[in-house]
């Protein structure tokens, strides 16, 4: 069933991020006024991985090699997953939709073209069978947002600085949001700025590394409330051999992944910090000052000359959030540089649900035709309409 294109709606956002540890569904009422679109955050709902499943999706997404018939069955089976959490979500708060917009879970993407086929190629890869959403829930689902971004000359990420800006756009007050997901990333809202104003590019490593030296060492899938990171000694030099790599230096826009941050990177990070002398303490708070350093770096070169010197309000959402370790480091080496550090969950939004509902504003943006990147973002030549619509 087709919903009219109603002046307010609900959508259900639904993001499954690289740390792969499991759904986050937002209720999201969005309406259009005269002059602006108001969201508001009706209800979050959080559903982990089975097991099996997150085996899989980790396996997917660091496979050398794999078949067709394993990657169709976890699109699959991450669509009725998918499927699941909306489901679960509506009925847990008893709020009735009319559109789904599902990021899906990235199992590959390569935002700059390389060589393939003798032809310069990037891609980009979500999982999640939308058509199973759609079936359960009788509305249509908005999904694989990144490639129409990408088809313009985008990187196809960041996508979550349109709702950053709806949201957040402050006419005295430049404003970092910085999420801290699997990977970092960035928007930059200019005091009075515009939507073309604004600067977005993942700053490195997020949760990524720490969470697989977690699962690594201690068999957990996170480091909670930092506890591991703070009894453990960071090896400073491991640090800025780390960020020497060429990634950290690249001026935006820019993104990353697996790619870069994933099995290969936790491998030689591993062996860097034995080396040292580190013991599996030392290996997750040096991973999670490298996350702080390489945040306060991107922020010290690409980001502080714009604020000209000014205050700025830096709030920070995503799982990390919730790391005082690290939350306490990033403190340490932004304050200084006149950056108001703050917690998203602060300012009435919880931390885990930012992205979710940054895909049912997308998704509503599809629906009437609307672009949905930020070109000076994603590096796009122009603003387009994302994602695809499955009909239920």
């Amino acid at each position: 069933m087709r919903p009219t294109k109603k002046q307010a709606m609900i959508v259900a956002g639904v993001m499954s991020g690289t740390s792969a540890d499991g759904i986050d569904v937002a209720l999201v009422k969005i309406t259009a006024t005269d002059r602006n679109l108001k969201i508001k955050l009706l209800a979050h709902h959080a559903m982990s991985y089975p097991a099996a499943l997150r085996r899989g999706v980790l396996a997917a997404m660091d496979a050398k090699q794999t078949s067709t018939a394993e990657l169709a069955r976890l699109n699959w089976r991450l669509g009725m997953a998918y499927a699941e959490a909306v489901r679960a979500a509506v009925d847990k708060y008893g709020v009735k939709i009319d559109l789904v917009g599902c990021h899906g879970q990235t199992i590959y993407h390569q935002s700059k073209p390389a060589t393939y086929a003798g032809c310069p190629v990037g891609c980009t890869w979500q999982l999640g069978e939308p058509a199973l959403i759609a079936t359960e829930m009788r509305v249509p689902v908005v999904s694989n947002f990144r490639p129409a971004d990408m088809a313009v000359g985008g990187q196809g990420a960041p996508l979550v600085p349109l709702l950053d800006y709806v949201m957040f756009a402050n006419a005295e007050r430049t404003r970092v949001l910085q999420n801290l997901g699997g990977i970092g990333n960035l928007t930059v809202i200019p005091a009075s700025g515009k939507a073309a104003d604004l600067i977005a590019f993942d700053t490195g490593p997020g949760n990524m590394v720490i969470d697989a030296l977690m699962e690594r060492f201690f068999q957990k899938q996170y480091d909670r409330d930092g506890g591991v990171a703070a009894r453990g000694r960071v090896l400073e030099q491991v640090v800025k051999d780390v960020l020497r790599k060429s990634y950290f230096s690249l001026r935006p826009p820019k993104s990353a992944g697996r790619e870069q941050f994933g099995a290969a990177f936790t491998a030689e990070f591993v062996g860097a910090c034995e080396k040292a002398g580190g013991t599996p303490d030392d290996a997750v708070a040096t991973a999670t000052a490298v996350t702080a350093e390489s945040i306060a770096i991107a922020y010290e070169r690409f980001v502080a000359p714009l604020s000209k010197g000014k205050a700025v309000d830096y709030i920070v959402s995503g799982g990390g959030a919730r790391n005082a370790t690290l939350m306490k480091m990033l403190r340490e080496r932004l304050e200084p540089m006149a950056c108001k550090v703050a917690v998203i969950d602060e300012i009435g939004i919880p931390s885990q649900a930012k992205e979710a509902v940054a895909f049912a504003l997308l998704a509503w943006q599809t629906w009437h035709g609307l672009a949905g990147n930020v070109p000076s973002a994603t590096g796009a030549k122009r603003a387009v309409v994302l994602g695809e619509i499955c009909y239920g």
